[in-house]
């Protein structure tokens, strides 16, 4: 009702805006162009023009902040809630609109340069193969994204955006150091000559971690080379690589936490688990990424991307009963043809972008009975293809109102073959299916005064289930391909604003609603077996408001508030809420400009409390809020050519005991679990550019 009720004051906005920009001053009306965006149309566009709430990070803001880590740098931005294992990052959770549950990664979209990087199966992206120091920018849009992206843009979408070469040779390096022995070093040169830029990276990251066995050792390079023949066409190659080696420490019961809280999982013979000494994983990734862009004058442009990713997953899980060592082979290939036509027609300016995204994803997967990897006991070999056709138009009867509207037709086959040595009742041959999905969405966006805005939309949007959501090929389920498994679906519905009471002022609203239908639940068939099906229906709901104002030269405030509350809409637990999913968050901060070039930053973030993972029918205990606070200080020196930045800063302070991630045990007659996160951590570190 809350959105009703708004998108009626919207529409009422809607209709008296014009009327008001017709007897408002040339100059008031045509505003510089502010900041641009390409993730929200997938393709260069003023942020206040886009029908959505979005976030950009810049390469600068993240130096400033002392991030180590793209999850550090997502951490407190409204909407955003980050999961952890092992205080690491290497395989991070995270969860955009309260999609909740346990795999809200399948309805938040990553991208690489605008290449998807989620998996095809149920895991998280592991996020150390991106380094901050290769970060260019980070664009994180709101809300659906079925229409242009397709499958699992859901919640939102985050694009990463690598460095890119422009002005004179720059040369930058970095070194920090903080707690738990962390270390991070980073180089890197950029720069453009002629026609021709050029931008490279280097990046090691260690740090021992907080727990006993959460060490992480990751090393990455990078390089973007590109060739700009002016009005004719562009040319554009990036190529990534990283290393990564991590452990887990697994979960910890609230007595042993009390006891100590940064030790590994110790055995548990009452409750038939195992010790977590030697968990551990290693992944090795590549991407390439090859853009060529066409100018076809007033005919418009051309783009097409080539793409190549390579994952190759090492895990280790001696702790497990079985299945215990794997390696995963996952490669994607694509290609992603766009055309963008931007021209008047009858004196409206309209713009027009249709695009093709095709890909093929090879993926194979082996188990085997040891570490040493001599006996195979299991092996799946799958390979998911897609194919999606999207055009999105957007039209402008008037300079301060753009309506637009789109749509997307896909069809995605997954086929493949599971041999299992140690029990042959899992194997299947020449299994596949074959899915078709579609969204459609409509949405307007007023324009007013110099830099405001007001907008809605509503989209459809949908998720192709993973690979081991339509196939057991684990070592769990008895060889199962359920070929009646459907895609999920919904419906995504959003009014917001942005708006300037003062020059310095900004304050941002956005109501939404998501609601999901044929969601995929484990059903039990028996007291030991079941299977997914699609008899899920949820309701993802919530309000995300943002301020900051700028005191020139003194000081600026910021903050960020959301409420959430995701419900289930059916069956036993009808209206009772989704795990995981805190029904408030709120994020504030402060930034003081000291003299001579010195900052001083201090940051709250609040997370509410939620139910506990499993806890559907809300009868356990929660997993209780928590409140940090970060404080950062830096200092900036120009000596000639040369310029350095040093910087110290704590993050949690106050050093709080808490947790991002536990799991309803107690259903089982068992403790409820929780996996901690670190304490107190002080880091500093200086940069120099020249």
């Amino acid at each position: 009702m809350k959105i009703v009720l708004f998108l009626i004051l919207f529409l009422s906005t809607v209709v008296v805006t014009p009327l008001q920009a017709q007897e408002k001053s040339k100059d008031e009306v045509t505003a510089p162009m502010g900041e641009v965006v390409v993730t929200a149309t997938r393709d260069t566009q003023e942020t206040r023009k886009t029908p959505a709430n979005i976030t950009v990070i810049t390469a600068e803001e993240i130096k400033k902040s002392g991030a180590t880590t793209i999850v550090e740098a997502l951490s407190g931005l409204e909407s955003i809630q980050i999961r952890d294992f092992s205080g690491n990052s290497t395989q991070a959770y995270i969860d955009m609109r309260g999609m909740g549950g346990d795999n809200p990664f399948g309805k938040t979209l990553i991208m690489l340069d605008g290449r998807k990087i989620n998996r095809p199966d149920m895991s998280s992206i592991n996020w150390l193969q991106i380094p901050v120091n290769s970060v260019e920018r980070i664009e994180i849009v709101r809300g659906a994204g079925s229409v242009l992206y397709g499958d699992a843009a859901i919640g939102g979408v985050i694009n990463i955006i690598t460095r890119k070469g422009r002005g004179k040779p720059q040369v930058s390096a970095a070194v920090m150091a903080g707690s738990y022995n962390l270390h991070n070093e980073r180089v890197g040169i950029t720069g453009a000559t002629d026609k021709w830029s050029y931008a490279l990276t280097g990046e090691n990251n260690f740090n021992f971690g907080y727990r006993e066995r959460s060490k992480y050792a990751a090393q990455s390079g990078g390089m973007n080379l590109s060739y700009d023949a002016g009005e004719l066409f562009s040319v554009a190659l990036g190529v990534s690589f990283n290393k990564t080696d991590y452990q887990m420490p697994g979960a910890l019961t609230k007595d042993q936490m009390s006891q100590d809280r940064r030790q590994y999982q110790p055995a548990m013979p009452l409750y038939f688990m195992n010790a977590t000494p030697d968990n551990d994983g290693s992944d090795k990734y590549t991407n390439v990424n090859l853009e060529v862009k066409s100018y076809l004058g007033e005919w418009g442009q051309l783009d097409i991307n080539f793409l190549y990713g390579k994952k190759d997953l090492q895990m280790n899980m001696p702790s497990w009963s079985s299945y215990n060592f794997a390696d995963t082979d996952a490669t994607t290939f694509g290609i992603t043809p766009k055309y963008i036509l931007e021209k008047k027609i009858a004196g409206i300016s309209n713009k027009l972008i249709a695009g093709v995204d095709y890909y093929q994803e090879p993926y194979k997967k082996d188990f085997y009975s040891t570490r040493e990897r001599t006996a195979r006991v299991s092996y799946a070999d799958f390979t998911r293809e897609s194919l999606g056709w999207y055009i999105r138009d957007e039209v402008s009867p008037l300079k301060n109102l753009i309506f637009h509207a789109g749509c997307r037709l896909e069809r995605a086959k997954i086929k493949g073959s599971n041999t299992d040595i140690s029990a042959p009742a899992n194997d299947f041959t020449g299994k596949e299916k074959t899915y078709t999905a579609e969204a459609y969405e409509a949405g307007v966006t007023a324009l007013w005064g110099k830099k405001a805005k007001t907008f809605a939309r509503y989209s459809t949007v949908y998720r192709i289930p993973f690979l081991d959501e339509v196939a057991s090929f684990n070592g769990f389920g008895g060889g199962v391909f359920l070929t009646e498994l459907e895609k999920e679906k919904g419906s995504s519905l959003e009014a917001g604003m942005e708006v300037y009471p003062l020059d310095k002022l900004k304050i941002g609203l956005t109501l939404f609603r998501i609601d999901m239908e044929d969601e995929i639940r484990w059903v039990a068939t028996s007291l030991w077996t079941g299977e997914n099906r699609n008899v899920g229906k949820t309701r993802h709901e919530g309000a995300e408001f943002s301020a900051s104002w700028l005191w020139e030269k003194s000081a600026r405030f910021y903050g960020n508030a959301t409420y959430h509350l995701a419900t289930f809409e059916n069956g036993v637990n009808n209206k009772k809420e989704m795990p995981l999913v805190p029904n408030r968050m709120a994020s504030a901060g402060v930034e003081i400009y000291l003299p001579y070039n010195t900052t001083l930053r201090t940051e709250v973030r609040h997370v509410g409390d939620c139910f506990l993972s499993g806890d559907d029918d809300n009868s356990t205990e929660k997993l209780e809020s928590y409140t940090l606070l970060n404080i950062y200080l830096s200092h900036k020196r120009a000596l000639g050519k040369l310029n350095m930045t040093a910087f110290f800063g704590a993050d949690n302070l106050a050093d709080v005991k808490y947790s991002s991630y536990g799991i309803d045990y107690a259903q089982y007659w068992m403790p409820n679990f929780y996996y901690p996160m670190p304490g107190i951590v002080f880091k500093g570190g200086l940069s120099i550019e020249y």
